[in-house]
């Protein structure tokens, strides 16, 4: 079936539907996106550094698309270029909205592909009698592995094992738009399962489809315009047209986020004690999930940031203030949970984080990619901000912005310095009420990660880590380190791509053991935790997550005697 945004007459409509692309409008379209990163993405030297990928080495991507015999193998090799950088921000999109799914989700626990979630409306029990826990072998008679790999290479999450749990959830929930094949399914796959006792079971399931299936987009006799700029909208503070460009610095979410459970999900993956006494998460309106339960004597907090992307900012900052000055008042420590949490706005990242730091705290500042857009868009942004009688923070903050990219620019660096992006100084004082009453949490904190706590939830850790004000539980988070934007990526296919434009630096370089070069990077090298804890186990699946559970609270309690 043909999408796309030309007019077109019957008469040209039976030649069309079956013809491709050109060998030189995918040229120009693959040089189009290969442009647009040669630009404006950030991380470049870090890429060469850490990977020895070069983006600008185009001479093998060209002849493979050359090569290319279609439209959807086009649109592969333009993902794989993209998934190439292995950043989880960064990911090639055909304009499609065709899904197709089997009825069930997968994930990786104890290095196995397992069953976690069961559509029953779609997947009778009588019928298809596995559960979950069970263990998926392969699908259309390929391994799971097979299918792994293959899908590793159209969607980088920064990390191996990251990047590899994106790639087990496309198994048997496609999206076209990331993995271009999908629109070529046919109406069922044949599955084979592993039971928890060892009998293999075979299975015809239908795939459930929505949207409409891709398969060519040419020949396009007249380039399209350009796409325009297609920046995720992030919660402000401040809605006037001179804050455009700080909310898209900002905007540190990952912007699709695959099946895995309860990722960005108001609730916790696991089962709090049954002495939980809950307060927040109860109706639509709570942006947070808390409460309360024992352990070891200790009355100790719980609150889950889902995200930092809240459906109403105002509402989410009171809401957390409040459980901030009750937890102070009424525990002994607080868990953090930023498990499984996709990002946000930096700035309200920020903010969330001066409730925690009873003093004076270092953030994460940003180097900017110093391109003549930026340099003009500051600029703009200054002029109107005066013009409009802006606040004197925003104007210094527009000021140092637009000195720090106008100098690196000039000086044909590709990065400005380390640049704090919502206040003039990076370092910040503890939240208080206007008349010098802090509304701060100073007991001790124990933050909740892992390989899933994405972009503005690697900021939230790698600041309570860089300030020494909280023990880190888990695994290490994503390494989503920037901000991300969107951009059209070539006239003729029509697909988009988002792209990382800046780079998030820590106060210290990252010893990673040697997996990657030591350096103060959030992008790749994530946050290390103090205390590791794997909650991908079948144990966790099967008991609603009651060991990760027992081991947080036990490093709560001791936490808390080691601060007494």
């Amino acid at each position: 079936m043909r999408i796309g945004r030309m007019l077109i007459t019957v008469v040209a409509c039976a030649a069309s539907c079956v013809a491709q692309l050109t060998v030189e409008q995918k040229l120009a379209d693959f040089n189009d996106l290969v442009a647009t990163y040669d630009k404006n993405y950030g991380p470049y030297e870090w890429k060469k550094e850490a990977f020895g990928f070069d983006l600008l080495r185009t001479g093998p991507w060209l002849e493979r698309v050359k090569a290319t015999r279609t439209d959807l193998e086009f649109y592969e090799i333009m993902s794989k270029y993209v998934a190439s950088l292995n950043d989880a921000h960064d990911t090639y999109s055909l304009p499609s909205s065709f899904f197709a799914r089997l009825g069930f989700t997968v994930d990786i626990y104890d290095g196995k592909v397992l069953v976690d979630g069961i559509t029953r409306g779609l997947l009778p029990l009588t019928t298809y009698p596995f559960q979950i826990g069970d263990e998926l072998v392969s699908v259309d008679g390929r391994p799971v592995e097979e299918w792994i790999t293959e899908f590793s290479q159209f969607r980088s999450a920064a990390n191996p094992r990251s990047t590899r749990r994106f790639a087990a959830g496309y198994i048997t929930s496609r999206s076209q738009s990331v993995i271009p094949s999908t629109g070529l399914l046919g109406d069922s796959a044949s599955v084979v399962i592993r039971r928890d006792g060892g009998n293999m079971e075979s299975y015809t399931i239908p795939w459930t489809k929505t949207g409409l299936p891709l398969t060519t987009v040419g020949p396009v006799p007249t380039p399209n315009a350009r796409l325009k700029d297609l920046s995720v909208a992030v919660p402000a503070f401040d809605s006037s047209d001179y804050m455009a460009p700080l909310r898209r610095l900002w905007n540190c979410r990952l912007t699709e986020t695959g099946t895995v459970l309860n990722f960005g999900a108001v609730g916790p993956i696991f089962r709090l004690p049954t002495n939980f006494v809950q307060r927040l998460g109860r109706v639509s309106t709570d942006e947070f999930y808390s409460g309360i339960f024992q352990a070891g004597g200790y009355n100790i907090g719980f609150i889950r940031i889902p995200s930092f992307s809240p459906n109403n900012t105002t509402l989410a900052i009171n809401q957390f203030i409040g459980e901030i000055v009750f937890f102070q008042q009424r525990t002994d420590g607080l868990i953090i949970d930023v498990m499984r949490n996709p990002g946000g706005s930096v700035s309200y990242d920020n903010l969330l984080l001066s409730a925690v730091h009873p003093a004076l705290f270092r953030t994460i500042p940003f180097q900017i990619r110093a391109t003549s857009g930026w340099v003009a868009g500051i600029s703009s942004s200054l002029t109107s901000a005066k013009a409009q009688g802006a606040e004197p923070w925003v104007i210094a903050l527009l000021t140092n912005i637009h000195g720090d990219l106008k100098q690196a620019n000039s000086e044909n660096r590709g990065m400005t310095g380390p640049l704090p992006l919502d206040d003039v100084t990076i370092d910040r004082l503890p939240l208080d009420d206007g008349r010098g009453n802090k509304l701060v949490y100073s007991k001790p904190i124990l933050a909740l990660t892992d390989e899933f706590s994405a972009s503005g939830a690697d900021v939230f850790p790698a600041t309570l880590q860089d300030n020494q004000r909280a023990v880190i539980f888990g695994w290490r988070t994503m390494g989503a380190g920037g901000n991300v934007s969107s951009y059209g990526a070539g006239a003729y296919s029509e697909g988009s791509t988002t792209l990382t434009e800046s780079l998030m630096v820590r106060r210290f370089p990252i010893n990673t053991g040697g997996e990657l070069p030591t350096a103060p990077y959030v992008e790749n090298i994530g946050v290390r935790p103090d205390i590791q804890a794997d909650y991908m186990t079948r144990d966790n699946l099967i008991n609603a997550g009651k060991t990760f559970v027992d081991a947080f609270s036990a490093a709560m309690v001791d936490h808390i005697k080691k601060n007494q």
